[in-house]
């Protein structure tokens, strides 16, 4: 009798931790852009073998170009079907224009980057960086055909 008592008050105080666990869990809030740009950017210093003064300095620049990617936007997409020749061409210029955004900031922190870091790490933190996005989007660089 007194053993299934201690069974029982062991299994009640298990299933209490449990429970807690899984609330605070459920609780966790999911980390902001900022922060996850500031692991990322931590993961590729890492990866580089960056000193930490460069390694600050890098995390420090490549979040902020990160802040302004995103202050970009992304452009709004229409369904192809609904739209009219002009609104199509008006979609291709819009996405021209906000690729060309993208691409003036990126030659803008790579004149920053070059101040501070070789051109074969520069050429690296790309590497990284488009792995990381191929990985997160699920691609894992499967082109088609191959």
């Amino acid at each position: 009798m007194m053993k299934n008592a201690i069974k029982l008050l062991l299994l009640a105080v298990s299933l209490a931790a449990l429970s807690g666990t899984a609330m605070a869990q459920g609780d966790r809030q999911r980390p902001t852009r900022e922060q996850l740009a500031e692991v990322q950017a931590r993961h590729i210093a890492e990866e580089i073998a960056l000193d930490d003064e460069t390694s600050d300095r890098f995390i420090e620049t490549y979040c902020n170009f990160q802040g302004e990617i995103w202050a970009l936007g992304r452009p709004h997409r229409q369904p192809q079907q609904q739209m009219t020749e002009e609104e199509a061409g008006q979609a291709l210029k819009a996405h021209f224009a906000h690729s060309q955004k993208i691409l003036d900031l990126r030659q803008k922190y790579y004149g920053i980057y070059s101040g501070f870091m070789t051109q074969k790490q520069i050429m690296r933190v790309y590497e990284l960086e488009r792995q990381m996005m191929a990985r997160l989007s699920g691609h894992h660089g499967k082109r088609p055909g191959r």
